[in-house]
């Protein structure tokens, strides 16, 4: 029987999750696979916290020169997160002939082209379904599954804490804050939950998946990026009167005129597979020519959902000897023939203050019209306030980002019609 040693750098929550699973799991690994795992080493510097765990004390590494020089260990897992000192360990491990498996999204997204180079000049393998939508298989379908297709859209929720944040927002008509504090002490969201909630998580997801879905590499400074901290109750509440859900969506689409990637809050059809998917649940709606649309779903992050891909990934690369790298030239940056697309296309919902007066529609309409947007829908909501002014709701035909932004501005602009209070993008 073949044996597989693997060492473990972290014992957070995914490293210990991973440990677990390997632990409880190696005679089924056994029987199945005819392969056993073995933890050889952790590199952790609570060293009683691993005991704990249940880790041997003599397998608790000092330093990641002894993981390097371990002849016992054949894997390296990376479960530390952020670019340092994770990306100098990562490159150690391979550079030392070591095939690395990482859940790590935001160094992948951003130093893969380096990992990779180190990866093929070692003969190494380098795995990171885990650092893609938690326990979802939605990089191997990538990889393997879908390759006969031309993929040509996925639209995912792709981060566990805006999801979940939301969620509550919807069912129990609280504020962001209200519900982003309950969220941090319930461990969805971090002390500092930027990351998440502006949208840097699912961006470097997005990264990810987008390049290996496109065969293009795509860099993260291409995807447009906006969070969910102005996302108001209010709007949620005025959305679901048009049918309509609120998620954080990261979206890539692959189109004759080129690829537009996105990660933005927008409405669904409450009709929508992702209309469904809440709390701190993931998904991914792809579209491939041939196969049309396939929905992934399941946990976004969690010790065991995560350690879950951890392990698909250590079992794959002990049971295959010829690596897989990417199908697209890796490099820092897009290559010069991949155009992208930053003057999307969409429906959009847009929410006014509008002063209750004669004429003030008719502006309105008129200032749409000289931008080129057509209105599907349009609602008055409540009565004139204190301010004078009525809440009026707008939902657009499809059209451009960029008149919407000049439509704005020039409402914004004229202070006798109307001030602006949300525009969100919808998903027909």
């Amino acid at each position: 029987m073949k044996k597989v040693g693997v060492a473990i750098l972290g014992l957070g929550v995914v490293g210990g999750g991973t440990y677990k699973i390997l632990k409880e799991h190696r005679e089924l690994y056994q029987k199945s696979h005819k392969i056993d795992i073995v933890v050889e080493a952790v590199l952790e510097r609570d060293i009683e916290k691993a005991v704990a765990l249940g880790v041997e004390r003599e397998k608790v590494a000092a330093n990641i020169q002894e993981i390097c020089s371990n002849p016992d260990v054949d894997i390296v897992v990376e479960v530390m997160g952020g670019v340092e000192p994770a990306k100098t360990f990562v490159l150690d491990c391979l550079h030392a002939g070591k095939s690395v498996v990482t859940s790590n999204k935001e160094l992948f997204c951003k130093y893969n082209h380096e990992l990779e180079v180190a990866a093929k000049k070692n003969h190494c393998g380098l795995f990171y379904e885990a650092s893609c939508v938690g326990g979802v298989p939605v990089i191997r379908a990538l990889l393997d599954n879908l390759q006969g297709n031309k993929i040509l859209s996925m639209i995912g929720i792709i981060n566990g804490t805006t999801n979940y944040i939301l969620t509550k927002m919807s069912a129990e008509g609280v504020s962001y804050q209200e519900v982003l504090k309950e969220a941090q002490k319930l461990g969805y969201a971090e002390a500092n939950p930027t990351a998440d909630v502006e949208g840097y998580d699912a961006a470097y997801k997005l990264s990810i998946l987008s390049s290996l879905a496109f065969h293009t590499k795509i860099p993260f400074s291409k995807i447009y990026r906006e969070g969910i901290t102005e996302i108001s109750v209010t709007d949620i509440e005025y959305g679901k009167k048009f049918g309509y859900v609120l998620k954080l969506l990261a979206t890539g689409k692959n189109g004759d005129n080129g690829i537009e990637v996105r990660v933005h809050p927008a409405f669904i059809k409450n009709s929508h597979p992702l209309a469904s998917v809440n709390d701190s649940y993931n998904a991914v709606y792809i579209t491939g020519d041939c196969v049309e649309d396939v929905m992934l779903y399941g946990r976004g992050a969690g010790a065991l959902p995560t350690g879950s891909a951890i392990v698909g990934d250590i079992i794959y690369c002990a049971t295959h000897s010829n690596y897989q790298y990417s199908t697209f030239k890796n490099t820092a940056e897009a290559s010069p023939s991949t155009k992208f697309i930053e003057n999307f296309e969409s429906a959009y919902y847009i929410r006014l203050n509008a002063a209750d007066k004669p004429g003030v529609l008719a502006k309105v309409s008129s200032v749409f019209s000289k931008c080129g947007i057509s209105v599907a829908q349009m609602s008055q909501e409540g009565q004139t306030g204190e301010d004078g002014c009525v809440p009026l709701i707008f939902i657009t035909h499809t059209t451009r980002e960029n008149n919407v932004k000049k439509a704005v501005s020039l409402i914004d602009a004229s202070e006798d019609i109307a001030k602006v209070a949300a525009v969100i993008r919808v998903v027909e």
